[in-house]
């Protein structure tokens, strides 16, 4: 089948080649999951503390508030109750709004992250 041995030299020289590449190949996609990977978790954790921080000062302020409004109504109990009824009406603003607040960024990121071929990261 074969002229002579050069061309089994090639073939053999050829399959090593191959087998390399597809090793570095193999090398490249876990150093790639790692690095998106890192930038999931470190996004993760971004968003963690900014909510831990953001939800401490919601309710500090809704304490200022609601002492402000005790002032302007004369009642501790109705600056509560405006406070609660104005939180209840956000999360209820947020909860018709998930997709567009909450999925559809979630998803653009997640797409951009892993789907994205660019060598460039976030």
């Amino acid at each position: 089948m074969f002229a002579n041995d050069k061309s089994i030299d090639n073939l053999t020289e050829l399959f090593r080649e191959v087998k390399n590449y597809l090793k570095l190949q193999g090398e490249y996609t876990k150093l790639d999951l790692v690095e998106k990977l890192t930038i999931l978790l470190s996004t993760l954790t971004l968003i963690f503390i900014l909510i831990i921080l953001g939800t401490m000062a919601a309710f500090y302020l809704s304490f200022m508030l609601v002492y402000v409004l005790a002032s302007a109504t004369g009642s501790l109990v109705a600056g509560y109750a405006i406070i609660g009824g104005g939180l209840i009406l956000i999360a209820l603003i947020v909860y018709r709004l998930r997709k567009q607040l909450i999925f559809q960024p979630m998803v653009n990121f997640l797409a951009k992250l892993f789907l994205d071929n660019s060598s460039n990261s976030l």
